[in-house]
């Protein structure tokens, strides 16, 4: 029985005030196809029809666990043959730990969110006990396979005189204390997604009523591929942990998952975002290795298959993800990874060769800058985390035939998995076989010369196809109520030598503040720290109409993307504010140019956003154009700056410098009547820090009285010599 709609259920968890709907949503539309009853008809229906429920799909994964490609530690063939190189560090890292107390996560830790807005001392505790786990599960695995192999155990920190036996067991008894740690914590749930404190003011997690959000499909998650690999060894070394197992997940996932439709993450109401699919990939291998009556596991797939279909449909045809690229791993890549193991699941019966599929798989490759450096949009960096699984990206475009995301995929692969995969990620980088080829010959990445995404309004053009040398720019227009949205409508960034130094700020860390009504308030989401227009002192408007127009769209032979931004700034009666930007190639220069007519704009009450005003914004009678810049900055002559990558902390461990160490770029403009302002944003959040360094400085191009009702304003920006 569905219960029916909670109201603060559903608002609970985390997507921001007034976000509003992915690109293609139709909300009315959604919410009336789930009033009627009817089932959901996306891609993956129309793909796969009464075969994705019902008895069809009960038959089909009967027999599904021999045909997973992540087998169980007594297939010793496949865990005996883990090169050692692919584990060493995450082997020292688990010695370690090894006999240490576990990290330990309180109610005072919890509780910090409500009281004082902080979210990291409680995650990081909690991620700090699981990816312990994901490292103590891989070691006994490895401990057991070679074991049962007839090996001495291969671990690269263990002394020659070890005992392999008394080592397996050791590694399994570390691994039984953190499951039963997890089965022990009251939530799984992360305090920033808990609803319990608005439904009773409580700080405590309340056991009756667990909440289903990110942090519980990832523990959940954890558990079924721990029971999929080791369970035969739990069962004769802790008999009884996996029955713990199967109950905990059963109350605190699959019950609450299956009895209530109120989630906001399912989309009912047309709003889908990368929840849907991070938890429905979850709660699918949930399902698969841990539900053991078959009608109900195939009760629990077929609405996972629903949801993701869900997600599947809100996609563009160009495969744009407005979160971005940081974003993608945490949605379309948890969609990708769901996919997967469908198929396997299925013996191929429930496959996904869509072309939906096939434009999410070229999505990263589209956004990159050079190095490890992306096109960062919204609450994303713009340095890619080094322990993404870069395996599954390259396993999903070869079977489709992508070379070029294929290449690159190959190329941007970790040498060896990081337990903040999560278990699922680690076991699969660690035993596909074709992950180990993709190391021995590194492919170059395709570094391609052009991509438009129109959903979007993104467009990255570089100068100098199949490397990084030269230069690269993205702009971008879109709306403000895209999601985990920053005003950044009208955005421009411009990298040299594969390294951005006009840049976006990107995600700062999160706080109780950053999903709540006072969002803007943060510096890192307003508009005046993006580098965009700012008439009249304005912060563009919030919400999806306030917004770009595209005027002229970029080919690859004339890659100029114009945009009218007067509608983000909620400039009415006639106003007008084009920008221009365009990657001249012969000349080697990005310019970017900004003329406005504001002449028929209202008087400044009428027609200034209300959301500047919440975020502090007063208006003024100036008439300014920001730019965002990392690195070192120097203002020169009348007219000029110059911009290096020095303080950038990023650079060497992105090797960045490897062809370039002293490549900078100089900007030019064309207004000797303009004051340039320049401010000092001091970098002491530790994750702004950690990509740009100490500092990101932002130039004000104030334009001189004569200029602010009608005018125009260029910058040029080249690579130095």
């Amino acid at each position: 029985m569905i219960e029916q709609s909670d109201p603060k259920r559903s608002a609970a968890g985390g997507t921001m005030p007034g976000s509003p709907t992915s690109q293609l949503s139709t909300p009315d539309a959604a919410a009336a196809l789930s009033a009627s009853g009817l089932p959901f008809l996306g891609p993956l229906a129309e793909a796969w029809g009464s075969t994705a429920g019902g008895p069809e799909l009960l038959s089909l994964l009967d027999g599904f666990r021999e045909r997973m490609s992540v087998r169980p530690v007594e297939d010793n063939a496949q865990w005996s043959e883990v090169p050692v190189t692919r584990t060493e560090s995450l082997a020292q890292e688990a010695e370690k730990e090894k006999r240490t107390p576990w990290p330990q996560p309180l109610v005072s830790h919890y509780a910090r969110y409500f009281r004082d807005g902080n979210r990291t001392a409680y995650e990081d505790l909690v991620r700090a006990r699981q990816e312990r786990l994901t490292r103590a599960i891989v070691m006994a695995a490895l401990s057991a396979g070679s074991l049962a192999a007839g090996q001495a155990s291969r671990a690269a920190y263990q002394d020659s005189d070890s005992d392999p036996e008394a080592d397996a067991e050791a590694w399994l008894d570390e691994v039984i204390d953190g499951a039963l740690l997890l089965c022990e914590q009251s939530s799984w749930c992360w305090a920033a997604h808990d609803d319990v404190h608005t439904r009773l003011g409580h700080v405590v997690p309340d056991r009756d009523r667990p909440y289903l959000d990110l942090g519980a499909g990832e523990v959940a998650a954890q558990l079924a591929w721990l029971d999929h690999v080791l369970g035969a060894s739990l069962d004769r070394r802790s008999p009884g942990l996996r029955r713990r197992i199967r109950q905990e997940v059963q109350e605190r996932i699959i019950t609450p998952f299956l009895e209530h439709d109120d989630w906001h993450w399912l989309g009912l109401d047309g709003h889908v975002h990368n929840w849907n699919p991070w938890i429905h990939s979850n709660i699918l291998a949930a399902a698969l290795f841990l539900v053991e009556d078959g009608a109900l596991q195939a009760k629990t797939v077929a609405r996972c298959i629903e949801g993701l279909d869900r997600f599947l449909a809100v996609i563009p045809a160009d495969g744009a993800i407005d979160e971005g690229f940081s974003y993608w791993w945490n949605g379309a890549g948890r969609a990708l990874e769901a996919l997967a193991l469908l198929e396997e699941a299925t013996a191929g019966a429930l496959a996904a060769d869509l072309p939906v599929v096939r434009a999410l798989v070229a999505f990263p490759h589209r956004m990159h800058i050079g190095h490890h450096w992306f096109l960062n949009v919204a609450d994303g960096r713009a340095l890619a985390e080094g322990n993404l699984p870069w395996s599954m990206v390259r396993k999903w475009a070869l079977r489709l035939g992508d070379d070029q995301a294929a290449r690159h995929a190959g190329f941007m692969a970790a040498a060896a998995p990081d337990a903040a995969f999560g278990l699922g990620r680690t076991l699969h980088a660690l035993l596909e076989r074709n992950v180990e080829a993709a190391h021995t010959a590194p492919a170059a990445p395709p570094l391609t010369a052009f991509t438009y995404l129109p959903s979007v309004q993104i467009m990255v053009a570089r100068q100098t196809p199949g490397t990084t040398e030269g230069l690269l720019v993205t702009a971008k227009g879109g709306h403000n109520g895209e999601n985990h949205n920053h005003k950044d409508v009208g955005s421009v960034t411009v990298a040299v030598d594969g390294i951005p130094l006009l840049v976006d700020a990107g995600q700062p860390t999160y706080t109780a503040q950053t999903f709540g009504p006072n969002r803007y308030d943060i510096r890192a989401m307003q508009s005046g720290w993006h580098s965009v227009p700012t008439p009249f002192g304005l912060e563009q408007g919030a919400g999806a109409e306030f917004g770009a127009d595209v005027i002229q769209a970029p080919t690859p032979k004339d890659p100029r993307l114009v945009l009218e931004l007067a509608r983000a700034y909620g400039l009415g009666g006639g106003s007008r504010w084009t920008r221009a930007v365009s990657l001249d190639r012969p000349g080697s220069r990005v310019r970017i140019v900004d003329s406005w007519d504001l002449r028929a704009a209202p008087s400044l009450a009428d027609h200034r956003p209300s959301s500047s005003r919440s975020s502090g914004t007063e208006g003024t009678d100036d008439v300014d154009i920001h730019f965002l810049l990392a690195g070192t900055v120097s203002l020169g002559p009348q007219g000029t700056a110059t911009l290096l990558p020095h303080g950038i902390p990023a650079i060497d461990a992105s090797g960045a410098r490897a062809n370039s160490a002293s490549r900078g770029g100089t900007l030019r403009w064309d207004q000797p009547a303009a004051v340039v302002l320049v401010d000092e944003w001091l970098l002491d959040d530790p994750l702004l820090a950690s990509v740009w360094g100490a500092r990101l400085t932002r130039l004000r191009f104030r334009m001189p009285a004569d200029q602010r009702a009608a005018g125009s304003f260029a910058l040029t920006m080249e690579a130095t010599p």
